[in-house]
């Protein structure tokens, strides 16, 4: 009797269970313009304002199952002005046109059509822009965009403010479909901030370059970076990174260097797992900033270090046959879950796949990158393929090329405001409106995943609060203290004893005649030992030197050399500096630079920074914090050595007497 009871009892509960409705956690909806609908106890976006609950709408529902029915709600304009990312500005920013009059920027939009009608990257006038960026509001109702690349430099409070006034003005049309903002790397003290590269000094918290992450050998430590940078770039409403690249360090005259994690492959993988962790979380959800890994299949190998954005870069190969061994970092993007991918401007020479630009490489992107390594996510072109860097698809027109690019992958385009000649691709026969639509589910995905569809809109007070802020910044501190690498202490003059008379000096060189002294004298009385203002009073000089190439953009073709002397370091003035005081030589690598002509008998101390700050190479050469950072790549003997390396092998897999200073090598105290 009493088993009978129970079952009866039991078979009403599943009953009950099976016929109330599902509970759902109600999301937060904000909304502008949308008006709110209630069905039963939930609220819900009328995004496209017809006083229904549009499956696209319904949060209850599988993420597929709304994208498909926005889908069959897109016009063929709409989904074509969809698959196009370009540079957005606000008000008074005219930081995308060379030579403008600068103005204040605030958070309103720039209303004005910008079309750039010569190609710095051919030299060569074109028919077609080299850039263009759409009038913000024509852009949004006119032209159905709805990818944004922010490259304007200012205060979080605008960021948050111009962000909200751009979701507003995507509800208030007529599918309601939100905005998202990608931008390059904030965070980072970086020598080469140009536009497209990176954003150089921000408001955000400030660590060492990609370099010294890679050097500080902390995963940790790395997470933590990106969970942080994440915080704050979501607050302002930047929700897709243009970063980071998986390229590998293994040409040392290839000028993006900088960006990577270095020559490692396998180090570079591990780096990659950690920061696309702490930026997107193990899914995409409500707090991620989807990332864009680049340069697919790894943009190193360049023929002599020159870059593709130009013509006589254009050519990649692999002379080691090390191809395969370029894949790993983006591999381990693709396992942590990476939101896209963004092939590089270069064509391959010499291997298997056709000799056509990574992003009408059909072999690449389709039967490497999706079908071999797995790949579902977006494919998004780098600026400009189509207009500017077509390598290889020179003779064929944009309506062609358009047609080869999405044939081989591409989802996004960068590059241009104006959706007219992709549209007439498609009208001419060169793509499938079916073909499209695969490309605007994968996009559609992104932002339904983000959150973006329920509530784009960020807290101003709370972004002004977040970006910066004191905690995160000593997280920053910290590791760009542990990117400096000690790599001789010949006279063990580290760490400096106390009650030294110390020069500090950071050269950078204008002009030869004459190299600027910039001390620094600002005391900590933790160090031990007493900063002086001239070299003639002190007991031991401290000399920073910056090297650096002219911007990748002002690239003309010459031969790259990574001597010092021919980036902005007058030896002469060094060797000088070495011969009189006894000297502790710190340089910042941007690339592995030749150091041959200071390797000399006044060279017995060296470090190496990559991005940092004076206070935090003190705390370093002090003692108070002891060196741990690692070389991210191999410091090459000599130009000669540079100049017989295979372009796609690492520095420490490069024959016998090619390293003054291997990967990995960093000492300590």
């Amino acid at each position: 009797m009493r088993n009978s009871l129970w079952l009866i009892l039991l078979g009403s509960a599943l009953l009950v269970a099976c016929t109330s409705s599902p509970k759902f956690t109600q999301p937060d909806l904000g909304n502008r313009t949308a008006p709110l609908l209630e069905i039963e106890e939930y609220k819900f976006k009328d995004l496209n304002k017809n006083g229904t609950i549009d499956p696209y709408e319904d949060w209850r529902l599988p993420v597929d199952q709304r994208i498909n029915d926005l889908i069959a709600q897109m016009t063929l304009e709409e989904k074509v002005g969809f698959m196009l990312i370009s540079t957005t500005r606000l008000a008074g920013d005219f930081a995308f046109q060379p030579g403008a009059p600068r103005g204040e920027i605030t958070s309103g939009f720039n209303e004005e059509d910008l079309i750039q009608p010569n190609n710095m990257f051919t030299r060569q006038p074109l028919a077609t822009p080299l850039m263009s960026a759409s009038g913000t509001t024509k852009g949004v109702k006119e032209r159905h965009l709805r990818h944004f690349i922010l490259r304007a430099n200012t205060n979080a409070e605008i960021m948050a403010e111009w962000s909200n006034n751009l979701q507003a003005l995507c509800e208030d049309t007529r599918l309601g479909i939100p905005a998202i903002v990608a931008s390059n790397p904030r965070n980072h003290i970086t020598m080469d901030a140009a536009i497209g590269l990176s954003q150089g000094a921000t408001v955000f918290s400030k660590w060492p370059g990609e370099l010294g992450l890679s050097a500080t050998r902390d995963l940790e430590l790395v997470r933590k970076f990106a969970d942080i940078a994440r915080q704050e770039w979501a607050s302002v409403g930047i929700r897709k990174g243009y970063q980071y690249m998986a390229d590998l360090a293994t040409e040392p005259r290839w000028q993006r260097n900088e960006g990577t994690f270095g020559e490692d492959a396998d180090w570079a993988a591990a780096m990659m797992r950690e920061v696309v962790l702490g930026f997107q979380g193990e899914k995409l959800g409500l707090g991620s900033v989807a990332l864009t890994t680049k340069h697919f299949p790894g943009g190193g190998p360049q023929v002599e270090g020159q870059d593709p954005h130009f013509d006589f870069g254009k050519d990649q190969h692999y002379p080691g046959g090390m191809f395969d061994y370029h894949l790993k970092p983006f591999q381990a993007a693709i396992d942590a879950g990476t939101s896209a991918i963004m092939p590089y401007y270069a064509k391959p020479i010499g291997t298997e796949y056709e000799e056509v630009a990574f992003a009408y490489n059909k072999g690449i992107i389709k039967d490497l990158l999706r079908d071999k390594m797995g790949f579902q996510g977006i494919i998004n072109s780098d600026t400009g393929p189509i207009e500017m860097q077509p390598w290889g698809m020179e003779k064929y027109s944009i309506e062609e090329r358009y047609g080869k690019a999405i044939e081989a992958g591409v989802d996004l385009f960068s590059g241009t405001g104006d959706p007219t000649q992709l549209m007439a691709a498609v009208t001419m026969g060169y793509v499938t409106e079916e073909r499209i639509n695969e490309s605007i589910f994968r996009l559609l995905k992104e932002k339904f995943d983000l959150g973006l569809f329920e509530n784009p809109y960020v807290d101003v007070e709370q972004a002004k609060k977040l970006v910066g802020n004191p905690e995160f910044q000593e997280a920053g501190d910290l590791a760009m203290r542990k990117s400096i690498v000690l790599l001789k202490n010949d006279q063990h003059l580290l760490p400096i004893k106390p009650k030294t008379k110390v020069y500090f000096e950071t050269y950078f060189e204008k002009s030869k005649d004459t190299p600027p002294s910039i001390p620094f004298t600002s005391s900590d009385p933790s160090w031990g030992f007493e900063l002086v203002a001239t070299q003639d009073e002190a007991d031991l000089v401290v000399l920073w030197l910056n090297p650096h190439f002219s911007s990748l953009f002002s690239s003309d073709g010459s031969e790259i050399d990574v001597r010092l002397s021919k980036n902005k370091i007058n030896t002469d003035y060094v060797n000088g500096v070495l011969s009189k005081k006894p000297t502790v030589t710190v340089i910042n690598f941007t690339n592995p630079w030749v150091i041959s002509e200071i390797e000399g008998e006044g060279l017995h101390t060296l470090v190496a920074t990559f991005g940092a700050t004076p206070e935090a190479i003190l705390d370093i050469l002090s003692g108070k914090v002891r060196p741990s950072g690692k070389l991210p790549f191999t410091i090459p003997v000599s130009v000669e050595a540079v100049k017989s390396n295979l372009s796609d092998v690492p520095g420490h897999q490069e024959k016998e007497g090619y390293a003054l200073f291997k990967f990995g090598h960093g000492l300590n105290y």
